[in-house]
């Protein structure tokens, strides 16, 4: 996500200060630390690789940001104002538990800001062809709205990123074969390979309308 996205993302979850947040799967925390620094808040960022938690607490040096090394899910507990989860949502195969933990760990009235790329399952075809397609876990909105009712979270924020997501995934495809030379000595080739063709794909199914990139907040329902 480019930054403009992420703080109006941040802002339609009524981000703020004094405001509690919970990021998951923030890894670097790159979103969290922009958020926390331009918006105010108080915010915890949890991610399973503790390379990424260490890198994200020195970069994070005089913000208000704390971190934990830790798998979503579950997910720690509450009460949170808001609860962020962006650009992963994909890779998580119950997605109905997922929204459900997020669900008890908001205050009432708390949200929920994420992104989704949205779009019918992989063919067997369109598997063949993406690296490590377990982590692709499309879903079509229908669906997803309809996990989010039964999680109690009624969406109040819905917007189309879909163009400037393609833009993204072609510079940085652009820069990783510009880079090619440098990144295969580090990474390998094949892994190389992969990063390509991955981000290859992703620009030709967004670009044919194969999948549609979103962000949304949804609300919990107020007590009563």
């Amino acid at each position: 996500m480019r930054a403009r996205e992420i703080l109006a993302l941040a802002r339609a979850a009524g981000i703020g200060p004094g405001v509690s947040v919970l990021d998951l799967c923030c890894g670097v925390a790159g979103p969290g630390r922009l958020i926390a620094r331009e918006l105010g808040c108080t915010y915890l960022g949890v991610d399973s690789s503790a390379e990424a938690v260490d890198l994200a607490r020195q970069r994070a040096a005089g913000l208000d940001c704390r971190f934990e090394v830790a798998r979503v899910p579950p997910v720690p507990p509450g009460p949170f104002d808001v609860v962020l989860l962006l650009e992963t949502l994909l890779a998580f195969r119950d997605k109905e538990a997922l929204l459900g933990h997020v669900a008890d760990v908001l205050r009432p009235g708390g949200r929920f800001a994420f992104t989704v790329e949205e779009g019918h399952r992989l063919t067997v075809t369109e598997r063949a062809l993406m690296p490590d397609p377990d982590t692709v876990l499309l879903v079509p909105m229908p669906e997803l709205l309809a996990g989010l009712e039964a999680a109690g979270l009624r969406v109040r924020f819905h917007e189309e990123v879909s163009h400037s997501h393609l833009a993204t995934v072609e510079s940085l495809a652009a820069a990783y074969a510009a880079d090619a030379a440098h990144i295969a000595r580090h990474v390998g080739r094949l892994a190389l390979g992969e990063l390509l063709e991955a981000h290859r794909l992703w620009s030709e199914w967004l670009r044919a309308g194969r999948v549609r990139k979103f962000a949304l907040v949804a609300e919990k329902a107020m007590a009563g």
